[in-house]
C-alpha cells in the first residue's frame, strides 16, 4: 500500500498518519542479538564517521522512516544486544552523522537536509548507510534524483540499495515477507500500466548466506497474535469512528506472520516492485500482483542510477499486506497505517537482516 502524499512537511506519509492515531501493542519483544557468528561471519566494524563530508563506499543503503531507520542501526550498528520497542518512534542515533550542504536553492524552507548517515565495515568493505529525508512525495521528484546523484558523485559507490517497508501487491504475501528485486516500475496516474515506464538493471544479490542452513535462525517472526491485532482493531474503530471486525479488516489472516519468514531474492529478473507517490492499494483481488510490492521512492532512485551506470536494487519488506478488496478505499489505507504503526520495526528488522547478509556474502 501506499499512503496518501505527505500532509505534514518534512516526515513520511506513515509518520504523518501515525501524528493523528498512534495504535499501540503489549507485551512487544524487542529486537533479539543478531548471531552474526552462527553464520561464520563478524559483526559490521563502525569507523568515526566523519562530519559533513560523505566517505568513499562500495555500496550505500538508503532507509527511509524512523521504523526502518531503527532497524538499520540495529542489524548494522548494535546487534549485539537486543533492542526494544520504544524505539521504533526514536529519530536520532549516536554514531550517524546530518548531511545538508549543497542544497538546492530552489528547496522548500522547511526542507532543511538530505539524509543521516554513517560508515559501517563489512568485512573490508565500507558501507555508507543513509536515512533518507528525501522522498518522492516531499520534496518531490527532483530533489530525490538530486539525492541520488549526490550520493553517486562523492561516495562513488558501485551499488545502491534501497530498504525498508512497503505494501504488499501479491495477496498470499503475509505480513513480514521479504522481497528483493532489481527493478522499479512507475506508477503514471490515467496511464495504463503498459505506459508505466520500468527502471531495470542486472545487478544480482548474492544467496550464499540467504542459502546457509542457519540463516532463518537469525530471522525474527512477525510478533501478531489474535489479542494484539483484535485490541488494533478496537483502537481503530474508536478512532475512526467504525465498526468493523477484524475479520472485515483482515479476511484472509494476511496480518499474521508466517512462523519463519519469507525472504525471496528475486534480483536479477524480470520482478519489479511498483512506486507512486499517489494512493495506491493492493487489494485481494490481486489488482496489482504483477508486481512483488508497493513503495513510494524506488523507481525514481533506479531512474536516476541508471544514468551513471551504477547498480541498483531494491530490499523492500511487507508491512502492510495487501488489503481487503470489499473495504473503501480510505478504510484500506488507514488500517494499513494501523498495521505499518504496530509492526513495520519488526518487519524492517528481517529486511535489514536480508540485506545485511546479501552485502556480507558477496
Amino acid at each position: 500500500m501506499v499512503h496518501n502524499p505527505k500532509l505534514r512537511l518534512g516526515v513520511t506519509a506513515h509518520e504523518t498518519l501515525r501524528a493523528a492515531f498512534r495504535p499501540s501493542i503489549a507485551n512487544a519483544p524487542p529486537l533479539p542479538v543478531v548471531n552474526y557468528g552462527l553464520l561464520g561471519q563478524q559483526a559490521p566494524s563502525l569507523p568515526t564517521t566523519p562530519a559533513n563530508t560523505l566517505p568513499k563506499a562500495s555500496t550505500v543503503v538508503i532507509t527511509w522512516t524512523d521504523a526502518e531507520w531503527a532497524a538499520l542501526q540495529h542489524v548494522f550498528c548494535s546487534g549485539n544486544t537486543t533492542m526494544a520497542y520504544s524505539n521504533h518512534t526514536r529519530g536520532s542515533w549516536i554514531g550517524w552523522e546530518k548531511y545538508a550542504k549543497n542544497l538546492p536553492h530552489s528547496a522548500p524552507s522547511q526542507w532543511n537536509y538530505w539524509f543521516y548517515y554513517r560508515i559501517v565495515h563489512i568485512g573490508t568493505e565500507p558501507v555508507l548507510l543513509c536515512k533518507s529525508n528525501t522522498h518522492l512525495d516531499w520534496p518531490g521528484a527532483l530533489y530525490l534524483e538530486a539525492m541520488i546523484d549526490l550520493l553517486v558523485k562523492d561516495v562513488q559507490p558501485r551499488l545502491i540499495l534501497s530498504i525498508g517497508t512497503a505494501g504488499g501487491a501479491k495477496p498470499q504475501d503475509h505480513i513480514g515477507t521479504v522481497r528483493a528485486v532489481s527493478a522499479g516500475t512507475l506508477y503514471k496516474t490515467g496511464q495504463p500500466s503498459s505506459n508505466w515506464p520500468e527502471y531495470k538493471n542486472i545487478w544480482t544479490g548474492n544467496n550464499t548466506l540467504l542459502d546457509h542452513a542457519k540463516f532463518k535462525q537469525l530471522l525474527f517472526a512477525v510478533p501478531t497474535k489474535t489479542s494484539d491485532l483484535e485490541t488494533l482493531c478496537t483502537q481503530f474503530n474508536q478512532h475512526y469512528g467504525t465498526t468493523y471486525t477484524l475479520s472485515q479488516l483482515d479476511p484472509n489472516e494476511l496480518n499474521y506472520g508466517d512462523p519463519t519468514p519469507q525472504i525471496d531474492n528475486q534480483t536479477g529478473g524480470g520482478a519489479s516492485l511498483l512506486t507512486s507517490s499517489t494512493f495506491v492499494v493492493g487489494t485481494t483481488a490481486g489488482n496489482y500482483e504483477a508486481f512483488t510490492a508497493i513503495e513510494m521512492d524506488d523507481a525514481v532512485g533506479g531512474e536516476a542510477c541508471a544514468k551513471s551506470n551504477t547498480a541498483f536494487g531494491f530490499v523492500r519488506n511487507i508491512s502492510d499486506p495487501v488489503q481487503a478488496a470489499t473495504l473503501p478505499t480510505k478504510v484500506q489505507g488507514n488500517w494499513g497505517s494501523a498495521v505499518y504503526d504496530a509492526y513495520g520495526f519488526y518487519t524492517s528488522y528481517n529486511g535489514a537482516i536480508a540485506t545485511w547478509a546479501i552485502l556480507a556474502g558477496a
